[in-house]
């Protein structure tokens, strides 16, 4: 064990996100794996699951001694059902750990619309204003001194980073945001449910969770916040700030990715908007960024070219015939949607380069 790496605990590793943290934290040069634990497989090597770590991660599951885990870590990463973080995300704290967690449990500030939109109701709610959303993008001063992450969840990811340079200058009309976004398979975890059999999937896509998908108000909180931004900048009225989204996730047969399209008008403020403007308003917004990528001129994302990255590739386009922007964005749904941005988030809260360990994170074809 070397002395100056973060020590990192993964509860829930052999999940899909779990295992996508094993893969980005194997190759990180300030990270050591110190726990990795597992209800379904405890006893069973890391490698015995997933049989491509052999040799890479033979650490042995554990059912889990949450204080002792969190006593021997730096870092603690839940990636466990929502209703379960909540009550295992205090005890982690209180015994002096930093977490991040990949539950639902602790996204939201408004303690009444998580506990509708999850039908929970919230054991420890006084944690609610201490957690920092985990988008680096949005975020970031507030990760570095963080002590409980709540890493959002994926279509509020690719969704907001689409949205943000809108929404924070007051450009487009927020009455109306209508977002269509499509996941792979993974999203639904590692499940035996028929609904995710290959049979059921293959040369299939559908929509699902028309109405009242929990992400909706997820998305809608954090939109409210970022439009509150171009109010206090003097470009937008406080009826101007989000409240209610459209949204609609479907469901495609690929193993992993996701793309989000997005409709909505230019406000006022967006004078001669043109398909040219909105790339530039992307470029402007996101010049800093090393995950966010602003494709050039008309080219649009795909969701192969973000494949196993942490990645997420934003572009838009106006249409006058319409008066309509729409807005493009794809990410890997593990990656930049999961686990790859939970490392993005560690790095920030551990003082080192953004991209440490995640710069060469990619798949070939």
């Amino acid at each position: 064990m070397e002395s100056n790496k973060i020590k990192i605990s993964i509860i829930g590793s052999t999940g899909y996100v779990g295992a996508e943290l094993v893969r980005g934290f194997v190759g990180h040069p300030y990270a050591e794996i110190i726990h990795l634990t597992s209800q379904s497989f405890a006893g069973k090597k890391f490698s015995d699951v997933y049989p491509v770590f052999r040799g890479v991660c033979d650490i042995t599951l554990e059912e889990g001694d949450y204080v002792k885990i969190a006593q021997d870590s730096d870092l603690v990463i839940t990636a466990l059902p929502h209703g379960v973080s909540s009550k295992t995300v205090p005890v982690l704290l209180e015994n002096g750990a930093r977490v991040i967690d990949h539950s639902g449990d602790f996204r939201y500030k408004n303690l009444a619309t998580y506990e509708k939109s999850y039908k929970l109701d919230h054991p420890h709610p006084e944690l609610l204003g201490e957690a920092v959303y985990g988008l680096p993008e949005f975020y970031r001063e507030e990760l570095k001194t963080a002590r409980l992450v709540a890493n959002p969840g994926c279509y509020p990811t690719c969704s907001l980073i689409a949205l943000a340079p809108f929404l924070t200058q007051g450009l487009i009309k927020t009455d109306s945001i209508i977002i269509n976004a499509v996941s792979g398979v993974s999203g639904a975890g590692r499940k035996s449910d028929l609904a995710y059999a290959f049979c059921e999937t293959d040369e299939a896509f559908k929509p699902y969770g028309a109405v009242g998908h929990r992400h909706t108000t997820e998305i809608a909180e954090q939109c409210g916040f970022l439009s509150a931004k171009a109010v206090e900048a003097g470009k937008a009225t406080e009826a101007d700030v989000v409240k209610a989204v459209t949204f609609t996730p479907h469901l495609a047969p690929f193993k992993r990715g996701m793309l989000a399209s997005i409709y909505v008008r230019p406000s006022g403020v967006f004078e001669g908007v043109t398909s040219e403007k909105v790339n530039e308003v992307y470029q402007e917004f996101y010049s800093n960024e090393t995950f966010v990528r602003v494709l050039e001129n008309k080219v649009l994302p795909d969701v192969k070219s973000v494949y196993g990255s942490n990645y997420i590739d934003v572009n838009g386009m106006y249409d006058p015939e319409t008066d309509m922007i729409k807005l493009f964005s794809a990410q890997d749904n593990l990656g930049k949607g999961a686990a790859l941005q939970a490392i993005q988030a560690a790095n920030v809260m551990f003082g080192l380069p953004e991209d440490t360990g995640l710069g060469s994170v990619i798949r070939g074809v």
